[in-house]
Order: C-alpha cells, then structure tokens, then sequence
C-alpha cells in the first residue's frame, strides 16, 4: 500500500479551514463507545490487483455514504426536538451563508434546552450505523494503495468517529465551538461550505499530489456535486432525495441506486 503520511503538515481535518487561519486540535475524544450498534468488524486483508482504472484518491462524503444516516445535523435537531425545515429552505434558497445556517442551528437547539454540554451531543449520536459495506470498501481501496478521505459538511464530532472506525486515511468537517468545561458556544466552525465542497477538494488533491484525472469523489446529495472538480469522477451513491437524482440525471454522472457500498467496487477501479 502506498502510504501517503501528509508529512508536510498536519493532517486535513487539522489544516483546512476557509473560514479560520488555523483550527487548532480537534477533540481527541474516543467516541466508538457511543456506537454500541457497531460491533468490531475484522476485515481480512485482501490482495486486490493494480489497475489503470484504479484511482489514486476517493474523496467520500459522509451522511448517507459512510454513514447510515440522513444527516449528522438533523440527527441533533431531532434528538434536541427542533425542526430545521424552514431555515434548510431559506439556506438552499441562499438567504444566508453556511455559518449563519450553523449559528442558527444552534439557537434553535439552545431555544429548548439553553445549555448544551459536549456530552450531549455525543449522546445524541449514539446507534449511529455504518453503511452496510463500509468498512470492507475502505479497507479494500487501501489495500489497493488508494488514499481513502471523507469531506463532509456534517458534525467533526461525528464523522470523527467514522473515520476512526473505517481507518480513513484523512476527513474534514464542521463543528463547534466549546468553553473550557465543555459547553457549546453559539457560533460554529466552517470547515468545509455545503455548497463548495470543491475546494476542500482541491487542496485534498494538492496535497497528496494527486491529479485530478486519479481522483473518485461520491456523494449522496445535490449539493455533492460541487466535489466534482473538473476531470474528477463523481459517482452519486443511493440518492434518496428527488432534487438529487435530478441533479444527478442533469450532471450526467454515474448513479449506483443501492445502498451496499459493495456496488461500487467495479466503478472504483477494483476487481
């Protein structure tokens, strides 16, 4: 396997930030004992043969790929009893900015309960699943020498856990701001804009050196798209959602309408 340590810096999720000129630690917080749904899956290592088809880099988004879940962010309203309909409409209608949408999640959430601990959250994500064929894929397409990352606009504190349980080789995402016992302030953190994954993309490729011709994005929503930098391959992964498999129709791209990530095996270049 082709290892790429990142040693010209920090990892991903430590590195990119568009909004902040460093982020600084993320927590370093195990959180598998949340995923008590998730057993320890052992994947034996398999002998997967180089090909030309295969990438150098496969870029996942996170709810709804990875993640058996609709979106780390409506898992909290719903665990916290709010409903974020209304402002994700204005969001999409582009009436406010990302870290507005965020700072407004939060005042919903403090609207109900005015002080929320960082345990809460990571309660509120407890039973979380994996994609059924999750862990396999990733650890197939490493076996390969390929570099596995996850850019999400979810939650760092759940797609943390993810990529530690799938052994990613990076992943970046949004996230909070916390005092120093703990509790959640009211402005979060903008890592990666819902609707400019592509330049998380680009600095991704940049610096792994990978041309953009070697790299696989895949992504379960419209807003996905904007991963697919020209040159990539994008591959729409089990959309649910009517606007995606429009947008998708419209984009041209692959569409894999299962939700066993197994699927994707012949589109990513594995045998």
């Amino acid at each position: 396997m082709k290892i790429y340590p990142l040693s010209r810096g920090i990892p991903l999720h430590r590195r990119w930030d568009p909004s902040r000129k460093f982020l600084g630690p993320i927590f370093s917080v195990t959180l598998s004992f949340l995923f008590n749904s998730l057993k320890s899956v052992s994947v034996p290592a398999q002998s997967v043969p180089m090909t030309e088809a295969l990438p150098l880099c496969v870029a996942f988004d996170c709810d709804g790929v990875l993640a058996d879940s609709v979106s780390s962010w409506k898992t909290l309203h719903d665990h916290f009893g709010t409903d974020s309909g209304e402002l994700l409409a204005q969001y999409m209608a582009g009436e406010f900015s990302d870290a507005e949408f965020m700072s407004k999640d939060i005042a919903l959430w403090k609207s109900k309960i005015p002080k929320i601990h960082r345990d809460d959250i990571f309660r509120a994500y407890s039973g979380c699943k994996l994609m059924k064929g999750a862990k396999e894929i990733v650890a197939e397409l490493q076996e390969a020498g390929v570099f596995v990352a996850i850019v999400s606009a979810g939650v760092d504190l759940y797609v943390q856990s993810i990529a530690a349980m799938l052994k990613a080789d990076d992943w970046i995402a949004n996230g909070f701001e916390f005092d120093e016992d703990g509790w959640l302030l009211d402005e979060g953190v903008l890592r990666v804009p819902s609707k400019e994954k592509d330049t998380t993309i680009k600095r991704l490729i940049e610096l792994i050196d990978c041309p953009p011709e070697r790299l696989i994005c895949v992504g379960d929503s419209s807003m996905d798209l904007s991963m697919m930098i020209p040159n990539c391959k994008f591959i729409g992964f089990n959309p649910t959602r009517d606007s995606a498999k429009e947008a998708f129709t419209n984009a041209g791209v692959t569409v894999v309408a299962s939700n066993d990530l197994a699927d994707l095996r012949q589109h990513l270049g594995l045998k």
